[in-house]
């Protein structure tokens, strides 16, 4: 990945993490992984988990960011949500206990000369 597509990508994360803390939701980790991959952002939304997938474009060229979760993508997301639950629970810690798990997608538009667009889709898989 060029350096411009991570900074494009950071960007969105960034809009994404601001938007969810600013809708109450507490952000516990951003940018975990795990040999089977990542997750964008860890958040819990009224004790809830929740797993969020930041997809950031500058562009609908190619279709609307959100679009670029596919089922596949969904099926890795529910994986690794089982595995940051794993990892996180055999901390030596007292963790709290999740009333559920969801995954959510953020999609973030970043057109040149307009304020960035925000989807937010919860529960999605």
């Amino acid at each position: 990945m060029t350096k411009q597509r991570n900074a494009l990508g950071a960007y969105g994360e960034d809009i994404a993490a601001n938007y969810l803390a600013n809708q109450g939701l507490r952000i516990e980790q951003r940018n975990w992984r795990c040999e089977q991959g990542e997750v964008d952002i860890v958040a819990v939304d009224h004790g809830e988990l929740v797993i969020c997938e930041v997809k950031t474009r500058r562009n609908t060229r190619y279709g609307h960011p959100i679009e670029a979760v596919t089922p596949r993508k969904l099926v890795r997301l529910r994986k690794l949500a089982g595995l940051w639950l794993k990892a996180n629970s055999c901390d030596g810690r007292e963790r709290e206990k999740f009333t559920g798990v969801r995954i959510d997608v953020v999609g973030v538009l970043v057109e040149p000369g307009v304020r960035p667009q925000l989807t937010h889709l919860k529960a999605v898989g």
